[in-house]
């Protein structure tokens, strides 16, 4: 039987970002799916208001929270970086190959970071937690007027005579009709990204556990408990250790 051995590969700053960013994306969810069915529960325009007020401030610390982990990988330790990261590089699709053959055959590889095809997923989370970011902060402008962009949006819409600081949601009074619809022409295509983004997550998330769950089963190596303790714990030596040392 081989020993076991601990190998110290989180480090505080992932291990953080990867669970306010859980907390973040279920309350962004929740708050998300009562906004959209809003009118079927009966929620007022001032309860609108509130519900996305509060999914804003979960956005920005969401938002924050991935530009600090994008910012490490370029800064942090070595299974933090991008080199870790990204699929490819060199005998990339062979490992993939070579992987995907030791898993069927029940002698899975073991490995300190993301195996080959955990870094296909890694990327392709990151990717889409980006465009909901960068969507939701868009949207967080044009919606209650939030920055970065809330400024902007307000001078082009306020009525001649408005002060656009002074300007409230769902208050069209204040608008001028013209700008409005023009203003609505442009939030139009990030909103759309926004909302099937919000799907498309949300099915990567549940594929993500899945696939966290099948590798701890069938490789070992402890992946839940090595987000709290930084710690892999692994029975044979790391496929991966030459690749990131």
């Amino acid at each position: 039987m081989n020993n076991l051995k601990a190998y110290f590969v989180w480090d505080a700053n992932i291990r953080w970002f990867h669970w306010i960013n859980l907390l973040c994306v279920l309350g962004l969810i929740a708050v998300g799916v009562v906004i959209l069915n809003g009118k079927a529960l009966g929620v007022a325009t001032e309860g609108k208001i509130l519900l996305k007020t509060v999914h804003v401030w979960i956005g920005y610390i969401f938002a924050a929270n991935l530009l600090w982990r994008l910012v490490w990988a370029f800064i942090g330790g070595q299974y933090a970086r991008w080199r870790a990261i990204l699929p490819g590089g060199q005998d990339y699709v062979s490992e993939v190959r070579d992987y995907i053959t030791a898993f069927k055959a029940g002698r899975p590889r073991q490995y300190l970071g993301h195996n080959p095809l955990g870094r296909i997923a890694v990327t392709l989370l990151l990717c889409l937690l980006l465009v909901q970011a960068v969507t939701g902060l868009i949207l967080a402008g044009t919606d209650l007027f939030y920055p970065p962009i809330g400024s902007w949006i307000a001078s082009w819409i306020a009525n001649p005579g408005v002060d656009p600081a002074t300007l409230v949601p769902y208050a069209k009074e204040m608008y001028d009709p013209v700008a409005y619809d023009a203003m609505r022409s442009f939030r139009k295509p990030f909103i759309t990204i926004h909302y099937y983004g919000f799907y498309v997550l949300l099915g990567l998330a549940l594929a993500h556990i899945l696939a966290v769950v099948m590798t701890e089963l069938r490789e070992g190596g402890n992946l839940i408990s090595a987000m709290f303790s930084g710690k892999k714990i692994l029975s044979e030596t790391p496929s991966d250790k030459k690749r990131v040392d």
